[in-house]
């Protein structure tokens, strides 16, 4: 995926609460997801599910379950049909099963949460994600993944690193996660868990167990305060971003781990500077910066490599339009190099 152009993120990356909650729940594989509203919640995200996944080469559809609310449902009460739901989840071969509510359900007054307290056999862990009242879809992520959390007990630390909150719904999320996982073991760290990312149920158990948290992004912070309060572990609040936000991420973490990381990041400069001498040909070209769905991370970094570049940064539509990514580490922002050298010689 070097030089391939980068698809947009935003059909993905935006929408409700449950979707952001559904694309947490659905990466424990032994686990049910029961969307507890109409049937139509659960085909949209379902579609949205498969089309994602086909895209990152994961082509098994996770187990998500409808309780299919009728309108009788919605008039008189739905608990009963969740309930029974749970029940005929809780006899298939899973560990466990996360129930997802609707705004229509959070709208009539349903409680889930007590519904899903009652016995089963093996957990049912409730998940907030009615957005009807302003909730987002990182609102979803971040109340899947407290709700998670809350499942894991106390643990012995035993080292390692966990990786908190991957856009499992954005292109090139796996070679993001390998990037990190390679910068931190520059510094001989090594990946604990990822909270969440294809894991199995009791794999949550050792979240604990971590000496340092490393958050995706910055919309995490909430999930981080809660890690940190619970286990006592210290967090890092987003994937590294560029080029000097990549040395500044390796210097960061060796500060909290206590490793002295200086030869990590001489070696990864010369590793950049290499890079950027091999894309030599884009120097002093006239370009602009297409910021269109991209944050503030995205569009610093962005600016930084036009600079080390000499691009000769200019309006929209009198030069070269480049496209802006996440350029995680230094091997992501190597692929939006690629990407520019293409639109600059197309």
């Amino acid at each position: 995926m070097t030089s391939n152009p980068l698809p947009v993120n935003s059909s993905r990356l935006g929408g409700c609460t449950l979707t952001g909650a559904i694309s947490v729940t659905s990466h424990v594989r032994d686990a049910v997801t029961i969307i507890h509203g109409p049937a139509g919640c659960s085909h949209h995200n379902v579609s949205l599910l498969h089309a994602s996944w086909l895209d990152n080469d994961h082509a098994i559809l996770p187990e998500l379950v409808s309780t299919g609310l009728s309108e009788t449902d919605i008039v008189f009460g739905s608990e009963e049909t969740l309930r029974k739901s749970i029940r005929h989840a809780a006899g298939r071969d899973v560990r466990a099963i996360f129930v997802l509510s609707t705004c229509i359900v959070e709208t009539i007054g349903d409680d889930v949460a007590a519904v899903c307290a009652e016995e089963y056999g093996i957990p049912v862990v409730p998940v907030p994600t009615a957005g009807f009242l302003g909730g987002t879809f990182h609102d979803g992520v971040n109340n899947a993944l407290i709700a998670l959390a809350a499942t894991a007990g106390p643990c012995r630390k035993t080292g390692g690193i966990n990786i908190i909150g991957e856009m499992n719904l954005e292109y090139e999320v796996e070679e993001n996660y390998t990037e990190v996982a390679r910068l931190l073991s520059l510094l001989g760290l090594t990946v604990n868990l990822r909270f969440v990312h294809d894991i199995s149920y009791d794999q949550l158990a050792r979240l604990g167990a971590a000496q340092l948290n490393i958050l995706r992004s910055p919309a995490l912070v909430p999930v981080g305060e809660v890690l940190k309060e619970r286990f006592g572990t210290p967090y890092i609040p987003s994937f590294p971003h560029g080029l000097s936000g990549t040395l500044s991420f390796i210097r960061t973490v060796a500060g909290a781990c206590g490793i002295d990381g200086q030869e990590a990041v001489s070696g990864e400069c010369v590793r950049q500077e290499e890079m950027i001498a091999g894309f030599s040909d884009l120097a002093n070209k006239p370009a602009s910066l297409d910021h269109t769905l991209s944050g503030a991370e995205e569009i610093l970094a962005a600016e930084e490599l036009a600079a080390v570049l000499d691009l000769v940064v200019g309006a929209p539509g009198k030069s070269s339009r480049l496209p802006v990514s996440a350029a995680i580490g230094t091997v992501g922002t190597r692929r939006m190099l690629h990407r520019w050298r293409r639109a600059i010689h197309a």
